[in-house]
């Protein structure tokens, strides 16, 4: 089997570190770059993320922190991302050293802007790595709940079938039950859509829509989901599997959800500038939106609630007005 070598985490916010727990977990050694220093020396002092989960502690004699990526790239045979999308590009273009060889599995639920390619496409066709080398991690889960060692599942995608088996038996343990699959682009694709739809959800939320509504616009999301894919990347796949549909569901209903709670505050009144300052964290599915929306000029798909998310946040169109053409739309 496929031996993983030793694993770094790139990024530092709460699913950089979910995974980081995960991971440190059942190795006990990890890399660790973050961008910042003051951050790392907080880290070492207080034992936890001095930012993101912080009731999440670690033994930092078995984490290798730095804040020099090469560094970690030059070290590590296996580096996961989990920096924000719209971030990505301003990390790699400090490397120096080859990428190409190491195993790269993206955790970045997000699309690259301007060059609107999701994580596995931009690092073959920017960054020269085989596919063979390239993995994802999908949900459905949240770090919060990670951290907190509730049950969650992951898919780990990837087109080598040896590398996503052995780093899915490397992290799988009691609180994390793993399975793989073939679709990189599909996991990834559907990874960005489930953020846009959940701020259309947490939109209807903030416009008080019940939960009657919210199931249909669940159904439809779904459906268009199933046809952004098969457009994308038109291959069989079940999109009941919890990778597609449990991803979905978790991110437009949760109270944990970030770009939910964007898309409510939207609902309610706020501006998306206003939104954005009191969260203080990034909802990856405001960028994802114009990236999409963008993808999809050139595509044609069927994607009305793109089309309303995506006139509400960039062309100010009125929430009540944009959700209320959506409503007749569906059936």
């Amino acid at each position: 089997m496929f031996d993983c070598g030793k694993i770094a985490i790139i990024g530092g916010g709460s699913w950089a570190t979910a995974i980081a727990k995960i991971v440190v977990g059942n190795t006990h050694h990890i890399g660790w770059y973050m961008r910042r220093d003051d951050r790392i020396e907080d880290f070492k002092r207080l034992g936890h993320n001095p930012a993101y989960l912080t009731a999440v502690h670690f033994n930092t004699d078995e984490i290798e922190f730095t804040s020099d990526i090469n560094k970690i790239v030059q070290n590590y045979d296996t580096l996961i991302f989990v920096t924000p999308s719209p971030y990505l590009k301003n990390h790699l273009k400090k490397l120096k050293v080859r990428i190409r060889d190491k195993f790269i599995i993206t955790a970045i639920k997000g699309i690259v802007p301007d060059d609107n390619l999701v994580c596995s496409e931009y690092f073959h066709e920017i960054m020269d790595v085989p596919y063979d080398n390239l993995a994802c991690i999908g949900g459905p889960s949240h770090a919060e709940e990670v951290a907190l060692e509730r049950l969650s599942y992951l898919t780990i995608g990837c087109s080598d079938t040896d590398k996503a088996d052995a780093f899915a038996k490397l992290i799988s343990g009691r609180f994390i039950k793993t399975k793989t699959s073939s679709d990189v682009i599909g996991i990834e694709y559907s990874s960005v859509l489930k953020n846009v739809y959940a701020i259309a959800a947490g939109i209807c939320s903030g416009l008080k829509y019940g939960d009657n509504f919210q199931s249909v616009l669940m159904a439809n999301a779904l459906q268009e989901m199933a046809r952004f894919l098969q457009s994308a990347h038109p291959i069989e796949r079940r999109m009941e599997d919890s990778v597609y549909i449990g991803d979905l569901l978790v991110t437009g209903y949760s109270n944990f959800s970030r770009n939910r709670t964007f898309g409510s505050m939207i609902g309610k009144g706020y501006s998306v500038k206003s939104a954005q300052i009191e969260m203080e964290m990034i909802a990856e599915g405001y960028f994802g939106t114009k990236c999409m929306k963008e993808i999809n000029r050139h595509m044609h798909v069927n994607m009305p609630i793109l089309d309303a998310v995506y006139n509400i946040l960039y062309e100010r169109i009125s929430p009540e007005i944009e959700i209320k053409l959506l409503t007749d739309s569906f059936r």
